[in-house]
């Protein structure tokens, strides 16, 4: 980066990459899961699934929401020489970092159907469903102050994925059309004039 500006990526995205795969991992993993009897049976493994997913959906969703308030109300404002990251560029250094991790639960998910068919995959798309809960919390973060909050790229080499974690220290703003997401890191829709 040039004349110190750093590489900022938007917090929501981050907290949102991970949403979608856990999701589809999880639907087929349960889909999958469901034509293998168990040791459980089908039903039960269902019921217990169904259970695993709110309260998956329910703890990643809730989860350091302290700490996101925290590093929201202290962010300062991003400078003029700071590099806004893509949002697809965001998304896929999330995945990239996390594809082996992904790939096991996936695998973990298929496997424990022999126990209880179908209920690790639907704690995987538990977690993924909490994921875009806790982004869609951050958009409305962002929409009550009317800014964006990024973080910077550097901080989230080791893990790629904790905008909230040790190491990071304060996030930044900018305005709200600033980047290629909307609040909360869905991708910003494109307006055409009539």
């Amino acid at each position: 980066m040039t004349r110190g500006g750093q590489g900022l990526a938007r917090v929501a995205v981050v907290v949102r990459a991970g949403a979608a795969p856990l999701w589809w991992l999880g639907v087929v993993a349960a889909g999958a899961g469901a034509f293998v009897p168990g040791l459980t049976g089908l039903r039960i493994g269902v019921l217990g699934g169904a259970a695993l997913f709110l309260v998956a959906a329910a703890l990643v969703a809730l989860t350091r929401r302290g700490r996101y308030r925290a590093l929201a109300r202290a962010a300062a404002r991003a400078g003029r020489h700071d590099v806004l990251q893509d949002r697809a560029v965001t998304a896929r250094n999330w995945r990239r970092a996390h594809r082996w991790w992904l790939l096991l639960a996936f695998l973990a998910a298929l496997g424990s159907a022999l126990a209880a068919p179908a209920a690790a995959g639907l704690l995987l798309a538990g977690c993924g469903v909490g994921l875009w809960l806790k982004a869609a919390w951050i958009g409305r973060l962002e929409r009550d102050d009317d800014v964006l909050l990024w973080v910077r790229v550097d901080w989230l080499r080791k893990g790629a994925g904790r905008p909230a974690g040790r190491a990071v220290k304060a996030y930044r703003t900018t305005g709200i059309s600033a980047g290629d997401a909307s609040p909360g890191g869905a991708r910003r829709r494109l307006t055409t004039a009539a």
